[in-house]
Order: C-alpha cells, then structure tokens, then sequence
C-alpha cells in the first residue's frame, strides 16, 4: 500500500475537519477574522530563512483578502475560497494538530504543507484579489498596506 503524501493526511485528519467547521462561525464575524489573521501574521514570522520570505509575503496576501473582506471593501471571494482560507489559517494557528506544534522540527511540517497547498489551490482568487489590490491603488494613490 502507498503511503499518501502529507497535505492528504492533514486535509483527511479530524484537526482540519474541526477547522473547517469552525471556519463557517469565522465567516460570519469579520472581528474573528481579524484576529485569525493577526495570529497567522505572527505565528509566520517563525518561519525563516530565504523560503520563509516567500511564505510570510504569501500569508500576507492572504491575510489582506480576508481582512478586505471582513470589511466589506472585496467580496469578490467565492465562498469556497472563503471558507478553505480560513479552515487553513485555523490550523496553521491551531497548536494541535496532524503534528503538534510542540515537537522540535517537525511540528510546523503540516501547517507549512497545508499553508503552501493553499496557495498553490486558490492561485486564481490570490490572483484575482492582487489585481484588486493594484486597482485600489491606482484609483487612490494609496499604497496598500502590506499586512
């Protein structure tokens, strides 16, 4: 019997389906995204070295759409997107998981495996919402705030 690749045992795992329920009750209160947010924000800044940037900017894309749309300014997100984004940043915030967080190198695997499989799996809507972004900033001079 093959052994299944980690992001299917974290995306069949009761720790991302618990996400994925709570992800609904997220949805529905924009000041529970923002702290999700602000708790993915800071949890990825222990990701380091050259990838680590790569996946900090990523985050940061991910955490201005929700934050966008918690705020009503981009509800261009289907709710699919929406709620796959969240169930994500639940667990990659969640201590306890696939791999709890407490076990010395290995505990970020599945959240860094999860956090990448969601950006590979919603490039279109990451892109979507980029070139909302720059729109915003063309109609408004602003620069938009990178986190």
């Amino acid at each position: 019997m093959a052994k299944r690749s980690l992001i299917a045992q974290v995306l069949s795992s009761i720790f991302f389906r618990r996400s994925t329920a709570r992800a609904g009750k997220y949805a529905r209160n924009g000041l529970s995204m923002l702290a999700l947010i602000r708790e993915a924000l800071g949890k990825s800044e222990s990701v380091k070295g050259e990838e680590g940037i790569g996946f900090r900017e990523k985050i940061g894309l991910v955490s201005r759409l929700v934050k966008a749309y918690a705020s009503g300014e981009y509800r261009q997100v289907p709710a699919k997107t929406l709620i796959s984004t969240l169930a994500a940043l639940i667990y990659f915030v969640s201590p306890i998981d696939f791999i709890p967080d407490i076990l010395p190198l290995v505990g970020f695997a599945d959240d860094i495996a999860l956090m990448v499989w969601l950006f590979n799996s919603l490039n279109a809507d990451l892109e979507n919402f980029r070139e909302w972004e720059r729109q915003q900033e063309r109609a408004t001079g602003k620069v938009i705030d990178l986190k």
